[in-house]
C-alpha cells in the first residue's frame, strides 16, 4: 500500500506547479483566482501531510513560485572499483547507506553536479563516462514532499580511496550480494546500477498511444 504522507506530499506539489503556471499565463481575473484556489488546496494537503497551518505551507509554497514548476533533479555517481564494487557512503542523519549525490545546483551541468557530490561526500575526483539512467522518484520508491528525478552517472577515477566527507560517517565499497542496509529509493536504483554496467542507459519508459496528450497533438494537427 502506497505511504499516505509521501501520496499526499506527490499530490500537493503536482497541484503547487498547476497552480504556480496557472497563474502565470492566466488571460483574465477568473483564471487567476482559479490557480490562486488551487494553490490553496495544495497547501492544505500538503499542511495535512505534514502537520502544519495551511498559511505557513502556502508562503513557503509561494516564496519561489519559478522553482516550482518543475521536477527537482538529484544527481548521483556510480563509482566502480575492479572487483566490480560499488561506492556508497553511510549518511550522517539516519547512518543508512546510499549512493554519493544530492540535488543538482544551478550554474553546473548535472555531470559536474555530481562530481562535486562525489568530492563532498567521498573526498574523490573522477571522470564521468555515461549517464547510466534518469529515474523518476515517485516509481522508485523515493521520500520526497516533491517531485524529484535522479540521474545516475557512471564515474571513473584514479584513487579509489575514499574519505567521507562532513556528511557522510563512512565511505565504502560493497558487492552487489553483500550491500548493506540502504536509504529508500536507493534499495532499488542501487541494485539496478550494476546491471546498467552491462546495458544501455535506461529511462523510465512511456507510451504515447496511452499517455494523456494535447488535442493537437492527438489529432495530428
Amino acid at each position: 500500500m502506497p505511504d499516505l504522507q509521501q501520496t499526499l506530499y506527490l499530490i500537493a506539489d503536482e497541484m503547487r506547479g498547476m497552480a504556480t503556471i496557472g497563474n502565470h499565463f492566466a488571460n483574465n481575473i477568473y483564471e487567476v483566482e482559479r490557480a490562486h484556489r488551487i494553490m490553496e488546496l495544495a497547501s492544505k494537503i500538503a499542511a495535512l501531510a505534514d502537520e502544519q497551518p495551511p498559511e505557513m505551507v502556502k508562503q513557503i509554497f509561494e516564496a519561489e513560485p519559478w522553482l516550482r514548476i518543475s521536477p527537482a533533479v538529484g544527481v548521483e555517481a556510480a563509482v566502480f572499483n575492479s572487483q566490480r564494487e560499488i561506492l556508497l557512503i553511510q549518511r550522517r542523519d539516519n547512518g543508512k547507506w546510499c549512493l554519493p549525490g544530492g540535488v543538482a545546483e544551478i550554474g553546473q551541468t548535472f555531470a559536474e553536479a555530481a562530481l562535486r557530490e562525489l568530492w563532498e561526500e567521498a573526498g574523490m575526483r573522477g571522470t564521468v563516462k555515461r549517464l547510466l539512467g534518469v529515474f523518476d522518484g515517485r516509481l522508485w520508491d523515493s521520500r520526497s514532499k516533491v517531485h524529484l528525478v535522479h540521474l545516475i552517472f557512471h564515474v571513473e577515477g584514479p584513487n579509489l580511496t575514499p574519505k567521507p566527507g562532513v556528511e557522510a560517517l563512512d565511505a565504502r565499497f560493497f558487492d552487489n550480494t553483500a550491500l548493506p542496509p540502504l536509504f529508500q529509493g536507493h534499495t532499488v536504483r542501487v541494485p539496478k546500477c550494476f546491471d546498467l554496467l552491462e546495458s544501455e542507459t535506461y529511462f523510465d519508459p512511456a507510451e504515447s498511444l496511452n499517455a494523456v496528450m494535447p488535442t493537437h497533438q492527438q489529432t495530428g494537427e
